[in-house]
């Protein structure tokens, strides 16, 4: 895949960068209640609940905002007012999700393992079994923080068997890693535009048991991020509560019909791996070292670790790069120096490749010699 256009290519988690076509969705004006709008968002709604197949026991209900307005919106929503939320973290956006709870009053329960340890679906299940009174179990799929790959058809098991509410953070994994309603049990999986599915920021969408939201109403402590009043006026009136994103809901409806006609998640998956397997050579022979073991990796994002020369820093690095035509993502691990890339968005194998030698090339620049990690270097002289 080729990019068809002179933006910075962004090599983050979100926003991503998108293709033309969706750029060009953009420069039209919608009147927010007009019926071809209207017809838009239910098209949009559709097709992103057919990615997860998920339309025989689940709905989609769209919000405005950041992914993280979803994510508010759904523990907020789903959660009873007495409720007990067991959040398991191993990253930053763990950490939020449980931050979140706890703001909206919730009782909450965290396990923590280190950024580079997946859950283990054995854990969740002791947690449930020696503490009845929790509720609802929040798990991010993927934590963008480091790339990490948490085992959610696992997970979601040892949840249903136990009764427990499933509320899922797919932020990085949607409409990318295969994820089917049919054979995963979840009560709510969490999205946005601007990630995998390659639309513009600014709508978050989230995917809830039809059976749950109808039990939910009154529960949210907010009124713009009531999921249940959101889904029963649109359901009502085919129109947003308030007024929509109306160019990131086209955009989004543009890049949805991009993804079908592209071979929908196998084959966005397959793009994204061959974008991480580009990455990783490419990086190895510069001397970077991904901060992750590859069997617990996603092919999303990639945390590798910063060269501990002492030229280096990652302002002059990243601002080198960008001016290359690169955006790289700082590092959110605190006991190591790191930086990220991201493998998604409308890039493919070969954007990766320009990448990788404009890092070279930024790395004689600054005149860096040592890249590696010194414990890697260590070994190797070993």
């Amino acid at each position: 895949m080729s990019l068809h256009s002179r933006d910075p290519i962004l090599l983050t988690p979100g926003p991503i960068t998108t293709s033309l076509a969706t750029k060009t969705a953009m420069l039209r004006d919608w009147g927010s209640w007009d019926a071809s709008f209207n017809a838009v968002t239910a098209r949009v709604r559709a097709a992103l609940t057919a990615i997860v197949n998920a339309a025989e026991t689940h709905v989609c209900v769209p919000l405005q905002g950041s992914g993280t307005f979803s994510v508010e919106g759904a523990v907020n929503t789903l959660v009873p007012r007495d409720g007990h939320v067991l959040v398991l973290i191993n990253g930053a956006y763990g950490k939020r999700l449980a931050r979140l709870t706890e703001m909206m009053g919730r009782k909450l329960t965290c396990f923590e393992t280190a950024d580079d340890v997946p859950t283990r679906a054995a854990d969740v299940a002791g947690l449930l079994d020696r503490d009845a009174s929790i509720s609802h179990v929040a798990l991010v799929h993927c934590e963008t923080s480091t790339g990490i790959l948490n085992p959610l058809a696992e997970i979601a098991a040892v949840v249903a068997q136990r009764g427990k509410s499933l509320i899922v953070d797919a932020m990085s994994s949607f409409g990318a890693l295969p994820i089917d309603a049919r054979v995963t049990p979840f009560d709510a999986l969490i999205a946005a535009s601007g990630k995998c599915v390659e639309g513009p920021p600014g709508m978050g969408f989230v995917f809830v048991r039809k059976s749950v939201l109808e039990r939910c109403a009154g529960q949210s402590t907010s009124l713009a991020l009531d999921l249940h009043d959101q889904w029963v006026y649109m359901e009502k009136t085919t129109q947003w509560r308030y007024t929509p994103p109306t160019h990131v809901v086209v955009a989004l409806d543009t890049a949805l019909s991009q993804f079908q006609e592209q071979g929908g998640q196998p084959a966005r998956l397959a793009r994204y791996t061959a974008n991480y397997r580009t990455l990783i050579a490419g990086m190895a022979e510069l001397g970077f070292r991904p901060f992750l073991d590859p069997r617990i990796q996603a092919p999303i994002i990639v945390t590798f670790h910063a060269p501990p020369d002492p030229k280096y820093g990652f302002k002059e690095f990243y601002e080198r790069v960008r001016d290359k035509g690169f955006i790289l993502y700082p590092g959110k691990l605190t006991r190591v120096e790191t930086f990220r890339v991201g493998c998604i968005g409308a890039i493919g194998p070969d954007e990766m490749r320009h990448a990788v030698n404009a890092m070279r090339d930024v790395i004689t620049e600054m005149g860096i010699r040592q890249v590696s990690p010194r414990d890697a270097a260590a070994r190797v002289a070993a």
